[in-house]
């Protein structure tokens, strides 16, 4: 997939001997003949636009997601966001919420998130691909392999991160981040179903910014 997609240098470089392994060329072996065959989100060069736009030296936050939206033209690449001419999800419509609440802001109804990629926030679904109208479609085919080791290799080499899982299946993913190091945040997930049994009142973006600054990092504007 390497040859496909352009990853960003940085990332590259630490990712490297993924690449050789055989889960990695076997599921990049499935996502090409997926591209051909039917159709496939997020666009295939925004596959890895969560890395692109947050090279490793950068990323301060790391947000985890699961899956990609699987309605038409909603997946951009960025966990919980949708492009800009797409209607709000109802769990980012619960994350601006609880923005507006912790931060007292109005938030930009633009669901793109490249705003906050930008200031080193790291938007990571734990399957970068999915079929239209097919949740979890892509799970098990090695995705969860390679962001695990995201995961791992931001937690080992880096310090003073913080890491946003919101919902068991984050908080799963999340087992392996040295918590010595790293400020880990954990909530209920923002869905409708779950937001008012822990998400809403997490204040998770001013714990953030005050860490942030606490160990001398800019604060992410949320706006």
């Amino acid at each position: 997939m390497k040859d496909i997609v352009k990853i960003e240098k940085s990332w590259r470089k630490v990712l490297s001997d993924e690449f050789e392994k055989p889960y990695f060329q076997d599921l990049s072996s499935f996502i090409k003949e997926e591209y051909k065959t039917t159709e496939i989100f997020p666009k295939i060069q925004n596959i890895f636009k969560a890395l692109d736009m947050c090279p490793l030296d950068k990323t301060r936050v790391i947000i985890l997601g699961q899956d990609p939206y699987h309605g038409v033209g909603q997946a951009n690449g960025l966990c919980f966001a949708v492009e800009s001419d797409m209607t709000l999800p109802p769990s980012l419509k619960n994350i601006f919420k609880e923005i507006k609440e912790d931060l007292g802001i109005d938030v930009m109804e633009d669901g793109d998130l490249t705003r906050w990629a930008r200031q080193g926030v790291l938007l990571l679904n734990a399957t970068l691909t999915v079929r239209t109208g097919l949740a979890g479609s892509h799970q098990k085919k090695g995705w969860e392999e390679f962001t695990d080791t995201i995961i791992k290799k931001l937690s080992e080499e880096k310090e003073n991160l913080v890491f946003i899982l919101w919902g068991n299946y984050a908080k799963n993913k999340g087992v392996v981040i040295d918590r010595k190091k790293h400020l880990v945040l954990e909530s209920a997930h923002p869905s409708p179903f779950s937001a008012y049994n822990g998400f809403f009142g997490n204040k998770h973006f001013s714990q953030t910014n005050k860490y942030l600054k606490d160990k001398g990092f800019p604060e992410i504007n949320w706006r």
